[in-house]
């Protein structure tokens, strides 16, 4: 703070005003100098030492927010997707399996058959991976190409007929060697398929003819089409979509932990290619929820842990030294959530992500901010002290998202609820909050609400309106990138009265509109 400069960075802001608790609403930042256009805002981030997104935003591991369609969305946004569990763990496996396998460059591991199955067989195997394609390459038992199996005969009708009476021959099949690709090989495929009409598959193969990938023509133009429009999707090394999934600290009858199903379950999810893995509950500050995530790293070293909820800084170091790579943090935000009121226990957010914040820079790890977020303002604000941030109301009424549509008065509306609301633990999310799924037939005090959310159009549309307002507020803050705009971020408490002046006021409002860049 200066003679002519009364803000305060975070350290002393946030000293100053303690004991008081603040959320967002109840401060404002000051604008710095700056020499950067909101345009030009770098909004890159390495959320783990595997983890690399284009968007620092996620979405929420709620049962009316993400599942695949959802999650894929994020993922070509940049940002990630968190699939919920509150679902068979089978279904969570498939929705994972549909996010990885949605668009690929070169897919390095496809789905084959081989010349003695029938098509039935390969008809079971595309109902039991919800495979959305039919042509597959047909390989002998060491993997050397031997044909490839086309789309119109995988039918019902051909189902007692052997693959290899209806595959194209070997000489049939386009293929390129491995050395062929160059360096650049989603080029050198696109030229194939432009110079060959009518060919959909190019097949990648080694110097002795076993299968090593294919090029699909519908993934080629999908990933030429993002180039062109400036689109950076969140991809794996082996350009897949990025994919997170949540799981519960699941417990025998006993009370003791269920390592064996905790294990399994997550070793299917990676093995469908999973990224990170979310240990999501209410209570991340807790023996069960540090258990499970010492347990995951024991097992999978690489893999990407998230952990939480927390509002403490000795939340943060507890979930850290367990093994976690980013800490969640959160109690009672967020638009549907009744845990303060309920339970009386919860910090305003923009303190407890000050808390944390400073815990996390300690131990090495990242910081997400899940809740309270409703409008992009609040995304710059948490951003300041946070590494991402974590959305659900938000993006619930997004067309992606899963949940009922209603139409009350010639709107359309769809469904949201808390995880804590006692339909959502009815249906399996009671371990988020500590209590059993058969707990729920007794009185359980339900820790949120079920609720409608407005229908707001695409993921696209909202997200390009809140990273629009994040580049606008980094541009005011003079912060080129996201480190920046934590070092360059200075707080101000406003009043009751300030706040009713950021909103518009005096005033009839007849069209709401975005800020925009000039």
């Amino acid at each position: 703070m200066t003679k002519h400069s009364p803000y305060q960075p975070a350290d002393d802001f946030f000293s100053s005003v303690h004991p008081t608790a603040l959320t967002f609403d109840d401060v404002s930042l000051a604008t710095r100098y700056s020499e950067v256009l909101p345009r030009e805002a770098n909004l890159n981030l390495q959320l783990s030492k595997r983890l690399s997104l284009h968007l620092p935003i996620v979405s929420s591991d709620m049962d009316t927010v993400t599942e695949s369609n959802m999650a894929i969305a994020m993922a070509l946004q940049g940002g990630l997707g968190i699939v919920h569990y509150n679902m068979p763990e089978k279904n969570q496996i498939q929705e994972v399996a549909r996010v990885k396998n949605y668009v690929n460059g070169l897919i390095q591991d496809p789905f084959v058959c081989h010349p003695g199955q029938s098509i039935g067989d390969v008809l079971e195997m595309v109902e039991r991976r919800n495979v959305k394609f039919r042509t597959f390459p047909v390989v002998d038992e060491n993997k050397k190409l031997v044909g490839l199996l086309p789309g119109r005969v995988v039918k019902g009708r051909y189902k007692d007929h052997q693959v290899h009476e209806a595959m194209h021959s070997r000489d049939q099949v386009h293929t390129i060697t491995e050395l062929e690709q160059g360096s650049n090989p989603v080029e050198t495929a696109d030229r194939f398929f432009s110079d060959h009409l009518g060919i959909h598959k190019l097949l990648v193969v080694d110097s002795e003819d076993r299968l090593k990938g294919l090029f699909t023509l519908s993934d080629i133009e999908r990933i030429m089409e993002e180039a062109r429009s400036n689109l950076r999707p969140a991809r794996d090394d082996r350009f897949r979509l990025l994919c997170g999934a949540a799981i519960a600290a699941v417990r025998k009858n006993d009370g003791s932990l269920d390592r064996d199903r905790i294990l399994g379950h997550v070793s299917q999810l990676v093995g469908e290619g999973l990224d990170v893995v979310a240990v999501s509950t209410a209570h991340g500050f807790s023996a069960g929820v540090g258990d499970t995530v010492r347990l995951i790293r024991s097992e999978f070293p690489d893999l990407s842990i998230i952990a939480g909820n927390v509002t403490s800084g000795e939340g943060v170091e507890f979930l850290a030294d367990a093994g976690a790579d980013v800490i969640k943090v959160g109690q009672g935000p967020g638009s549907i959530c009744t845990t303060r009121q309920i339970a009386g226990v919860g910090i305003p957010q923009l303190t407890a992500l000050y808390n944390c914040s400073q815990a996390g820079r300690d131990k090495g790890v990242r910081i997400l901010a899940d809740g309270g977020i409703s409008k992009s303002g609040d995304v710059v604000k948490a951003l300041t002290l946070a590494d991402a941030v974590m959305c659900g109301g938000l993006l619930a009424g997004c067309r992606e998202a899963p949940g009922t549509i209603l139409e009350i008065k010639g709107k359309l509306y769809k469904q949201y609820r808390g995880m804590g609301s006692e339909s959502a633990m009815k249906a399996g999310s009671a371990t988020r909050y500590g209590h059993e799924k058969k707990d729920v037939t007794r009185k359980v005090a339900a820790e949120g609400i079920e609720a409608l959310k407005e229908i707001s159009g695409s993921l696209e549309e909202v997200i390009s309106a809140l990273a629009g307002g994040l580049r606008s507020g980094m541009g005011y803050l003079g912060a080129a990138d996201l480190e920046t705009l934590k070092k360059n971020a200075l707080y101000v408490r406003v009043s009751p009265a300030g706040q009713r002046e950021a909103s518009p006021h005096d005033v009839i409002v007849v069209k709401a509109e975005t800020s925009e860049e000039n």
